[in-house]
């Protein structure tokens, strides 16, 4: 989790959301992502959906299935639902997001019916950090 803070603080430098995301395979490091919307002009670059592309592709697979995905902030409805069609194993986020949240808050796409893949989440890993970045990024921009 402390690389994903740590992308995510670059992020908030380059004027991004600060959220940054990490996936992992056993102890290495298989892909390490920011958001990126605003920069590639690309309203799915959130730093999950990178984190997924990437390491799909370095992995020559669909399936993460052995993967963990460390994000700094829960998950939005789009990026759960693309962490279930990945096959991710395990998902630790950081802070909770009430407003945006599809993990813990909002349509929660793990507990669905239709979602045919559910990670083992834990959440609250850097929530205090994570958070307080958030705070500083959108602080300045009210």
């Amino acid at each position: 989790m402390r690389r994903a803070l740590d992308l995510a603080a670059e992020a908030a430098r380059d004027g991004e959301v600060p959220v940054g995301a990490v996936v992992t395979l056993g102890d290495d490091v298989v892909a390490e992502t920011r958001n990126a919307m605003r920069s590639s002009h690309d309203p799915t670059a959130h730093a999950e959906m990178e984190a997924i592309r990437a390491a799909a592709a370095k992995l020559g697979t669909s399936r993460l299935d052995e993967c963990t995905l460390w994000v700094t902030l829960e998950p939005c409805a789009m990026c759960a639902a693309a962490i279930s069609v990945a096959r991710i194993k395990f998902l630790r986020f950081g802070a909770e997001d009430p407003k945006g949240g599809g993990v813990v808050h909002g349509p929660r796409i793990f507990t669905q019916p239709t979602c045919h893949h559910r990670p083992d989440v834990l959440g609250g890993i850097g929530e205090e950090e994570a958070a307080e970045q958030l705070r500083r990024f959108f602080g300045k921009r009210r």
